[in-house]
């Protein structure tokens, strides 16, 4: 069957069958063109590959028409790339490469690698390389993969720029301005600021040390040789205070960040310390302090806000101070202290128990801090409390108007121990420990005294009107208790609505009320020596004519207590008024001007009733005395005398009235004080015949009776009319 016609016909069914496999794969390939997107290859007729680097969202291979081959980002998470450390994976279209990072290079040469062990890249110093951009102010400082530029020691940058960036700029650093406080004149504190500004004027950041030192030397100068500052008043004082404390702080924190860093402290020669730390901001806590004063806070409450240059915590502790804080006021918290003691308080008087203590931080916004900062101060003095007195954690706060005052708001005591005090404060300022002698209000003292003066008024009203009204007990001795209780009536009246000084503050109105109340009882006194003068005329001179005239009784009276006042206004104006009562001031002898013309009264008045008795007792034993007119000399002699022990007594005691240690003499003048009145009201008017008759008189006329005289004048009405008759003017008061 292979016969010669097999070979050819077999050749020509070869050549079909290939012809036929050409036209299907020339089919197939026409349609794999037209299906698979670009950047992948025809698998079949019905799917297409992704070329390497690319991928699908069905994966390598897909059947979907419409989908398309993206690019694999090696690079991206999760990295399917290691290029080592210091290196950057760059990725491209299908693929990827390494890179040295920013500030690195390759050792080998090569720019780009693919893998970790193709990786030379290191660190270049573009310090000592001179890449760095730093300005000529600035220190270049290398960094891993970078730099930045730092100001020289005793440099800082400039406004609006910050240390240790690449484009810091610096300056030197200056001393800063501070002149003397406005509207103080002293001539001790100009001398001082013209030191001062010697020292801007010759200030180098290489002598920040010593110009530190020089500083507290010439504060400590100052206070010591206070001079005339000694003589400022006391709104006066406490501005320059606060002055200086607040300048000594700004200057103080200036200087030290031209120190080098590390920690300095140094004792003047007047045990003025300054203790202070210089760091790099850190972590954790710092302890500053010296044998005044200790501080611990944290670095992050002493950093500045946005400052990257040295951290300053500083503290400078100065005994000194005390001169010129002598009777500052201290802000309480009223509704605390009122729980403790169950009873208002209103005011405190204090005592500095340690140094004045200074704190400085490079932040300056101290005002609320994030974290609590603990303190313990040294006592120069160790207290015994006694009731009412309590040690205090103070600051020093600046008012509005450049004047200060302690105040204890954010600071509270934790204990104490070992000869000192601990405390935890929110904010910072200056610091002390203050013993603190609460001025506790006696509610009942309180009542006692406002109803008893108002009884005391209305009686003294009682009497002048007598006095002015009953017509036949006038004469001199009559014009003598009136103006007496004028004065007293004026007195008390202004004693009760105007003796506390609420505010604190020495004012005007606490000065013109302790004015008027010096004249007021001055004058009352005076008139109480007057009535001495008229007993002594009516018994040691009796029958030896009439006593004092009205004008020179009045010249008298009111014309001596105007002088004294006169002169004690004056001499020292100051004297009247003082923080808690509208009186005289202890300080400098100033009460004096009350106390020595009462004493020269009271004594010059004992002197002539010793005489007055001796002359009674001379003429009751005559041969023919005069019994009944001898006994009413006798009984006006009791009466002035018993007037004087009341009135000098009260005001023995209300000379401890104004700054009372014990409760007992409050109670004691407030009783007295409220009796005066009733007490001349019944030695004056209800003990006196005659008045009591006119009382009656008025009463039945009030009552719409008929008065008889002849009822009440019935027994003795003859001698007794004939005893008046043969009275003098002067006498007919008996």
């Amino acid at each position: 069957m292979g016969g010669p016609h097999g070979g050819p016909f077999l050749l020509f069914h070869v050549l079909c069958f290939l012809l036929t496999l050409s036209e299907v794969g020339s089919q197939n390939s026409k349609a794999c063109a037209l299906r698979c997107p670009p950047n992948s290859s025809c698998v079949n007729g019905t799917a297409c590959r992704c070329a390497p680097g690319f991928i699908s969202f069905s994966g390598e291979i897909f059947t979907d028409p419409l989908e398309s081959c993206d690019d694999i980002n090696e690079c991206g998470p999760p990295s399917q790339v290691d290029c080592g450390s210091s290196a950057d994976c760059q990725n491209t279209e299908g693929g990827y490469y390494c890179t040295c990072s920013p500030g690195y290079e390759p050792v080998s040469g090569a720019m780009i690698f693919r893998n970790e062990s193709e990786n030379t890249c290191r660190d270049v110093d573009e310090c000592s390389s001179g890449q760095h951009q730093c300005h000529n102010s600035t220190v270049c400082v290398n960094t891993v993969s970078s730099y930045t530029c730092h100001c020289r020691q005793g440099w800082e940058p400039k406004p609006g720029l910050k240390d240790k960036q690449k484009d810091t700029i610096c300056k030197e650093i200056s001393f800063p301005a501070w002149t003397a406080p406005p509207g103080i004149k002293s001539r001790s504190l100009s001398a001082f600021f013209e030191r001062v500004q010697k020292m801007s004027r010759d200030f180098k950041p290489a002598m920040a040390k010593k110009s530190m030192q020089d500083l507290v030397g010439s504060v400590d100068d100052l206070l010591k040789n206070s001079g005339d500052l000694e003589s400022l008043d006391q709104s006066s004082k406490h501005v320059t205070v606060t002055h200086l404390l607040s300048g000594l702080e700004q200057i103080l924190r200036t200087l030290a960040k031209a120190m080098p860093k590390g920690s300095f402290t140094y004792r003047s020669l007047d045990n003025t310390e300054l203790s202070l730390v210089v760091q790099e901001q850190g972590k954790g806590n710092v302890t500053v302090g010296q044998s005044h004063a200790r501080m611990l806070l944290d670095w992050a409450v002493a950093a500045a806000a946005e400052e990257s240059g040295p951290t300053v915590v500083g503290i400078l502790s100065s005994q000194n101070m005390k001169k010129l804080l002598a009777n500052a006021s201290l802000k309480l918290d009223l509704e605390k202290l009122k729980e403790t003691y169950k009873s208002p308080v209103r005011g405190a008087k204090v005592t500095l128990l340690s140094a004045v203590s200074s704190v400085f931080l490079s932040n300056t916004n101290t005002e609320k801090l994030d974290s609590n900062v603990s303190f313990a101060f040294a006592l120069h003095e160790q207290p015994e409390l006694k009731p009412r007195q309590e040690l205090i954690c103070a600051f020093w706060k600046k008012d509005s108007n450049g004047n200060g005052s302690w105040a204890t708001t954010g600071c509270w005591k934790m204990g104490r121990g070992n000869g000192s005090i601990t405390c935890q404060c929110s904010h910072l300022s200056s610091f002390a420990i203050l013993m603190a002698h609460y001025d506790v209000e006696d509610l009942k003292l309180a009542l006692i005294t406002k109803v008893g003066l108002a009884l005391s008024l209305a009686c003294l009203l009682l009497c002048i009107l007598t006095f002015l009204l009953v017509r036949p007990i006038q004469g001199s001795r009559t014009t003598v208790h009136l103006h007496l209780c004028i004065c007293l009536f004026v007195g008390s009246a202004i004693f009760l609505a105007g003796i506390e000084n609420e505010g604190g503050e020495v004012g005007t109105r606490c000065r013109l009320v302790a004015v008027l109340l010096h004249y007021c009882f001055l004058a009352a006194f005076c008139w109480m020596s007057l009535e001495g003068v008229e007993l002594y005329f009516l018994v040691v001179r009796v029958f030896q004519g009439q006593g004092l005239r009205k004008l020179w009784l009045c010249l008298i009276g009111y014309g001596v207590p105007l002088i004294i006042v006169g002169i004690s206004a004056g001499a020292y104006s100051k004297g009247y008024g003082r923080e808690k009562f509208c009186w005289l001031n202890f300080e400098g002898g100033f009460l004096w001007s009350f106390v020595g013309p009462v004493t020269f009264i009271v004594l010059g008045n004992a002197i002539i009733f010793v005489i007055t008795v001796w002359k009674l007792t001379q003429k009751f034993s005559e041969i023919n005395p005069d019994i009944k007119k001898l006994k009413k000399a006798r009984v006006l002699t009791i009466t002035a005398i018993a007037q004087l022990f009341v009135l000098g007594c009260t005001w023995v005691f209300g000379l401890l009235l104004f700054d009372p240690e014990s409760w007992v003499l409050s109670y004691i003048f407030s009783i007295l004080n409220c009796l005066q009145g009733f007490f001349l009201f019944v030695l004056y008017c209800l003990l006196n015949k005659k008045v009591r008759e006119e009382y009656r008189k008025w009463a039945c006329m009030v009552a719409g009776n008929k008065y008889s005289e002849f009822a009440t004048t019935t027994s003795g009405s003859g001698s007794s009319h004939n005893q008046t008759q043969a009275l003098r003017p002067s006498e007919s008061g008996m």
